[in-house]
């Protein structure tokens, strides 16, 4: 059974529209906020099984966001280490709505073979590695170095470029530094 329904003169609905610019550094610090919360996360769930979180990386805008996480610990990460932290990391990430909007992204990783080191005390994990630092002010007409890492200790991190030729310089010096893998 059908029921007929006389409906009067098509009107079309007011709508108000607000503009709210957003600046970029709002933006950005509203990213920092999000990786900062991120980090705080996956640095409590790998706790337990000793994995590092190396670096978090919050990129690309709209549906194409992507949340990087890039772990670490003694010994290398595992296909499994990463399938572990990307779902725990994800629910919590899920549960709390830590990213605002719709979609993202959730990529979890090893650094790799030439991670970048940024703190001293993955400076003090490296020692007798060989490294690659890009210094902020030059050395001897230089800024970029590679070489073993054969110390790092009160704030200096001691480089030895070639067999018996060692370098030093302040940690607050080290604009990047990663690890040189030898193939």
């Amino acid at each position: 059974m059908y029921t007929q329904i006389e409906v009067g003169e098509r009107q079309w609905a007011k709508a108000h529209f607000f503009i709210c610019p957003v600046s970029e550094k709002a933006m950005s610090d509203n990213r920092g906020a999000i990786v900062e919360k991120v980090r705080q996360i996956a640095e409590r769930a790998g706790a337990k099984d000793n994995i590092e979180v190396v670096d978090v990386q919050f990129l690309g805008g709209g549906g194409t966001r992507v949340l990087r996480l890039f772990i670490d610990k003694p010994g290398g990460v595992t296909h499994g280490d990463c399938e572990a932290m990307s779902q725990h990391v994800g629910t919590v990430l899920d549960i709390e709505d830590v990213i605002p909007g719709q979609r993202y992204t959730l990529e979890v990783s090893s650094p790799g073979v030439e991670r970048k080191i940024s703190t001293p005390a993955e400076f003090e994990r490296f020692v007798g590695q060989k490294i690659k630092v890009v210094l902020r002010e030059p050395l001897e007409n230089q800024k970029s170095w590679a070489g073993t890492l054969v110390s790092f200790a009160q704030g200096e991190v001691t480089l030895e470029p070639s067999p018996g030729r060692q370098l030093q310089f302040p940690f607050d010096q080290v604009q990047r530094a990663n690890l040189k893998f030898e193939w």
